[in-house]
């Protein structure tokens, strides 16, 4: 569903990601873990096509990113650290505003019902955004993937500020979607979450795949000492 081939992305010199290869299936969650600078948001936007590859390709369910944007566009969802909603917008017509621009429409009250889906309070849904914790505007971000019917959800720090509880929920609505089959791309510094939520783990250094590991195979492993094992390599 999501794929790299030997992407390759240079700012001046330096390469942000570097002949990257990786392939996450329907149903599938990918945690790409690493430091600040390891390529981890650069590699999403490449996906996105927000960036223009050096070499290589990026491919949403076979599309390619590069030569048909809007195809694999259409397939994914994107939820960054700060989810950017209209603040003076409620939570249903940002829903609706987004949808339609993503070329679904809905009623009022399928919008509603997605938004509780994704677990959004009722009460919070005719609310300004503006009034919104992170974790509730996360929801909203959910709520779009689910009323765009995205086969591909792509997050960039999803858990960073938020309090426990809302961590906790947050993963698993990730959990519901994946086992939807909608596979699941996720960038985070959080370990606990990646060892928690991921299906597989991916360690990102210097733009380049240092270590790919199913997480039924590293249940006994310390992830910590694992990471910081490539870190030091």
């Amino acid at each position: 569903m999501l794929e790299t081939v030997k992407l390759t992305k240079k700012f001046n010199s330096h390469a942000a990601v570097n002949q990257l290869s990786l392939a996450i299936q329907p149903g599938e969650v990918f945690a790409l873990l690493g430091p600040n600078g390891a390529g981890k948001t650069t590699t999403i936007n490449l996906l996105l096509g927000f960036l223009t590859p050096d070499g290589g390709e990026a491919r949403v369910n076979g599309a390619s990113v590069a030569a048909d944007p809007i195809a694999a566009r259409r397939q994914i969802a994107y939820i960054p650290e700060q989810v950017m909603l209209y603040p003076r917008f409620t939570g249903v017509e940002n829903l609706d505003y987004f949808s339609t621009l993503g070329g679904r429409r809905h009623t009022r009250d399928e919008l509603l019902q997605l938004l509780k889906k994704a677990g959004l309070p009722a009460e919070a849904a005719d609310r300004r955004v503006g009034t919104y914790s992170k974790g509730m505007r996360q929801k909203v971000g959910i709520a779009l993937a689910l009323a765009t019917e995205a086969k591909a959800l792509l997050l960039d720090e999803p858990t960073s500020g938020l309090d426990p509880a809302a961590s906790h929920e947050f993963s698993q609505l990730l959990r519901k979607l994946a086992g939807q089959g909608v596979a699941i791309l996720m960038a985070t510094h959080d370990l606990f979450r990646a060892r928690e939520d991921a299906t597989r783990i991916g360690i990102l250094l210097d733009g380049k795949l240092a270590g790919d590991y199913a997480t039924n195979d590293i249940k006994g492993v310390d992830l910590e000492k694992l990471y910081l094992k490539h870190l030091r390599a």
